[in-house]
């Protein structure tokens, strides 16, 4: 059973009751996604992590150009 077919018993059995239907699927996942995103920064600040732009600085740095005198050569194969 899918969640449309889940919805569809339970504003069946709403209406039956005189309760009022359950929202829609997906009408909150907008929502809950910011919920998490804000629980995720509060979790890293008690870490002592930077709350925001961790990714951006994550991938800057990955993808910053060597800085000369500090690029090492591979190391060789054995």
């Amino acid at each position: 059973m899918d969640a449309m077919q889940q919805h569809m018993i339970d504003a069946y059995r709403a209406a039956r009751l005189g309760e009022p239907a359950p929202p829609l699927p997906g009408t909150h996942d907008v929502a809950v996604l910011k919920e998490l995103r804000d629980y995720r920064r509060f979790e890293a600040v008690l870490a002592g992590r930077l709350a925001t732009g961790r990714l951006r600085a994550a991938l800057a740095h990955l993808f910053a150009p060597p800085r000369p005198g500090g690029h090492r050569s591979p190391p060789a194969c054995r």
